[in-house]
């Protein structure tokens, strides 16, 4: 009885979850960092249009209220889907584009040059 409620792999998993979930954070803030420039681009031009809006209902703190919602915007987004992407079981260590998260090499292709069907057999 004692061996079932005194379980070693529960800590296990809850190590591993919360690896998988701090690694899709750091990967998807990269990423909308990146990747994501041109959103970017544009909510700070959705967020300048409504800053100058709300300062006429809201002169002493529309730009903080603009800020501060961009903000939350862009960590929801990115805790959200990190969130999401370890309760479906997705593991960063699984994916194929994540190789230079954790450290494989790409097989490098050697170069082929036009002489060489007609040199490369000469030794």
């Amino acid at each position: 009885m004692q061996l079932v409620q005194n379980n070693p792999w529960k800590k296990n998993i809850y190590l591993t979850l919360s690896k998988s979930f701090l690694l899709w954070s750091f990967t998807l803030a990269v990423c909308l960092l990146v990747i994501g420039f041109p959103i970017g681009v544009l909510l700070v031009t959705v967020g300048i249009f409504a800053t100058v809006i709300l300062q006429t209902i809201l002169p002493s703190s529309a730009v903080l209220l603009v800020v501060g919602s961009i903000v939350a915007l862009n960590i929801l987004i990115v805790f959200g889907g990190a969130a999401v992407l370890t309760a479906k079981g997705i593991h960063p260590e699984e994916v194929s584009w994540l190789n230079w998260l954790h450290g494989e090499n790409r097989s490098i292709k050697a170069s082929v040059y036009a002489s060489c069907p007609l040199t490369c057999a000469l030794h």
